[in-house]
């Protein structure tokens, strides 16, 4: 991501300052299989509202965003709203690679950031039985472009896993997919 790019996304979010923790759009009526415990990953975290939602909980948090001065607000919202210790931020620029590399999360997440060179990572980084949530902006109701996925995008991308719910409508594709569990 260019040098500009991380500047306008600092300037959005000192101007947005602190959010309110809110559950990931593609969780929207599946709050119930969403853990209360075990670990989350927040991709392109931005202000850090599903990062801290997911704390809220009892998760454990890895949140990731090129943005300092969005981490920087989704700390302020994690101080107000958690014990601390739940959260770790990590800066970094997606466009450069998946930064995270320990482990499988329970839970991944990743809402409003489409980059389909990350797929794979995302989907290998959900555990046996884990989650994958994911919102991006999507040509079916709107207008084509570079950021918007094409119809039937995410179903293709995260087949591996069974789909638990996918919508696509207005401009949005959610994307609600479970790894199946080990068997014993």
């Amino acid at each position: 991501m260019a040098g500009e790019d991380r500047e306008r996304w600092d300037a959005k979010h000192r101007a947005l300052g602190t959010g309110t923790p809110l559950p990931p759009d593609a969780l929207r009526g599946h709050l119930d299989l969403v853990p209360d415990r075990g670990r989350a990953l927040d991709v392109a975290c931005g202000r850090g509202a599903v990062a801290v939602w997911l704390a809220g909980r009892g998760l454990d948090v890895v949140a990731v965003d090129v943005s300092p001065a969005g981490l920087a607000a989704g700390g302020e919202l994690a101080t107000a709203e958690q014990p601390p210790g739940r959260i770790r931020w990590v800066e970094a620029d997606l466009d450069d690679g998946f930064p995270v590399e320990d482990g499988v999360y329970d839970v991944v997440v990743c809402q409003r950031f489409r980059a389909p060179a990350l797929y794979p990572a995302l989907a290998a980084a959900v555990a046996p039985g884990g989650l994958l949530a994911i919102s991006v902006l999507s040509e079916v109701g709107d207008a084509g472009g570079r950021f918007r996925a094409g119809p039937g995008e995410l179903v293709r991308a995260f087949g591996e896993l069974e789909i638990v719910a996918h919508h696509e409508d207005a401009g949005e594709a959610h994307l609600l997919a479970r790894r199946p569990p080990r068997e014993t």
